[in-house]
């Protein structure tokens, strides 16, 4: 019994200890032997607030929801994408395929970039026509092509594109007018 007692008292003055290290408070001794032992529970310290400033005290606007996006179908039987489409002439010759379009400040597409001539990519320039001068009226699949109302000797009598230069645009009927720029 007195091996009881003594262990009760070893675990109640470890706990005693260890609450009042974790605490950091002074150590009270511990109980005298053969003294009734009670376990009396430490309170904890009360946190300090910590200092905010001003601008973090304020309380956040939730965030402003965005607006939902809208939403346009259109049917795959009326539009199809043009980059790797094959031109033709009106007189059903090949005049390559568009590998790039061109628009201007506001976004409006003003011309296509088309791979002209060669053969399998060798010697072929690349050469800039008009949007107008471009029909999709039988673009109904990747394998229909693209009406160029160009002759092959019209295209090949324009100069190459090169990017960073000034654009040189083909057009079927001289319509196309020169892109004004503002320097802003």
């Amino acid at each position: 019994m007195r091996v009881k007692s003594l262990f009760a008292s070893v675990m109640i003055t470890s706990l005693t200890f260890a609450t009042a290290w974790a605490a950091d408070e002074a150590v009270p001794p511990p109980p005298a032997a053969g003294a009734p032992s009670e376990l009396t529970p430490t309170p904890a310290p009360t946190p300090t607030p910590l200092a905010v400033p001003k601008e973090a005290s304020k309380p956040k606007e939730p965030p402003k929801e965005a607006p939902p996006a809208s939403v346009t179908i259109l049917s795959a039987r009326e539009v199809h994408g043009v980059l790797g489409r094959d031109i033709r002439s009106a007189a059903n010759e090949d005049m390559g395929k568009i590998i790039d379009v061109i628009v201007d400040r506001s976004g409006a597409v003003r011309a296509a970039v088309i791979d002209f001539g060669g053969f399998l990519g060798v010697g072929s320039r690349k050469i800039v026509v008009d949007w107008n001068a471009l029909r999709f009226g039988r673009v109904a699949d990747k394998t229909d092509s693209v009406s160029l109302e160009l002759t092959k000797d019209q295209v090949k009598a324009a100069p190459e594109y090169k990017e960073d230069a000034p654009v040189v645009v083909l057009g079927a009927t001289g319509s196309l007018e020169p892109l004004q720029f503002d320097d802003q």
